[in-house]
C-alpha cells in the first residue's frame, strides 16, 4: 500500500522531525548511502520511508518496518533538493553518560555552523574518538545538515549536551582529564603539550571559547599560523587538534 496523504498521522510525526524541539528521541537520515550505512551498523531504525518510484535493491532492508509513499509525499517530508527516494527515522543513542576511560574528548563550545559540527564529528570518527560534548548552545547534531556532513560516522560518535559544563569539567579532571582550550591569546602551541588524557575546547566561530570555560583550562595552546590570518575555520581547526593526536599515537 502506498500513503498518498500528507494528513496521515504517521507521514505528520515523521514530518515533526525535520524541527529540533521534536528530535529528543528520534532523527532522520537521507539517502542511498547514509541508509546503507545505519543498517550496517545496526543504528536502532525505527522506520524505513521509500518513494514509490525507487527501486535501488538495499541489503538486510527487509528486516526493518518500511513504508511507501508517493514521490510528491516523500518531497515535502525531504530535506534535499533533490531526493534519492528513501530515509530512516532512527532512535537516538539514550547512552549521555561520559566514558572516563577515553583518551581523548573534544567539547564544542558554542558552535553555531552545521557544516563544521558535522565535519568534526567524521574527523572524530578518523580518529577512532568516541565521543564528543556540546553545550546546550550549540547547533543540533541530529539535524539534517549535520547528518548529511557526517557521512555516516554520527552512528559512531556518542555525542552528549552538557547543561553544567563547569560540573562536567570538575568530574573530568577528578577523572585524570586535563582541560587543553584553543585560544588566539595563548603563549604555547599546540606542539608544546601531549594529548593524552585530554578534553579539547572548539569555541564558537565568531566569539571563540567563553571566559569561564578559559578561566577553567589546564592549557591554553594555539595553532601556529605563518601567513596574515588571523584565525581558523572551526572544524578546520578542530582537525588540526585531532590529528595532532593521531601523530602522538602513531609515533
Amino acid at each position: 500500500m502506498v500513503i498518498t496523504s500528507k494528513d496521515n498521522n504517521l507521514i505528520k510525526e515523521i514530518k515533526k522531525l525535520k524541527e529540533k524541539k521534536y528530535r529528543k528521541e528520534k532523527f532522520i537520515v537521507e539517502g542511498i548511502k547514509i541508509v546503507k550505512e545505519a543498517i550496517d551498523e545496526n543504528a536502532s531504525i525505527d522506520l524505513i520511508v521509500i518513494s514509490e518510484s525507487f527501486d535501488e535493491n538495499i541489503e538486510k532492508i527487509d528486516k526493518y518496518k518500511k513504508i511507501v509513499v508517493t514521490d510528491k509525499i516523500f518531497k515535502e517530508l525531504s530535506d534535499v533538493c533533490m531526493p534519492q527516494g528513501i530515509l530512516a527515522v532512527i532512535n537516538k543513542n539514550i547512552n549521555k553518560e561520559i566514558d572516563f576511560n577515553s583518551e581523548y574528548i573534544m567539547f564544542l563550545d558554542g558552535l553555531q555552523d552545521p557544516g563544521n559540527i558535522g565535519t568534526i564529528i567524521r574527523t572524530l570518527d578518523s580518529a577512532n574518538i568516541k565521543q564528543l560534548l556540546v553545550t546546550k548552545d550549540t547547533v543540533d547534531a541530529y539535524s539534517p545538515k549535520v547528518v548529511r556532513s557526517t557521512m555516516g560516522a554520527i552512528f559512531r560518535v556518542n555525542i552528549i549536551e552538557v547543561g553544567d559544563y563547569l560540573k562536567t569539567f570538575k568530574e573530568l579532571k577528578e577523572n585524570g582529564f586535563e582541560i587543553v582550550t584553543t585560544s588566539l591569546d595563548a603563549k604555547n602551541s599546540i606542539y608544546d603539550i601531549s594529548y593524552n588524557k585530554k578534553v579539547v575546547i572548539i569555541g564558537n566561530e565568531a566569539n571563540g571559547v567563553r571566559k569561564e570555560v578559559k578561566d577553567n583550562s589546564d592549557y591554553l595552546v594555539k595553532i601556529p599560523m605563518l601567513g596574515k590570518a588571523e584565525s581558523l575555520n572551526a572544524s578546520v581547526a578542530a582537525s588540526i587538534m585531532i590529528y595532532e593526536y593521531i601523530r602522538e599515537k602513531l609515533k
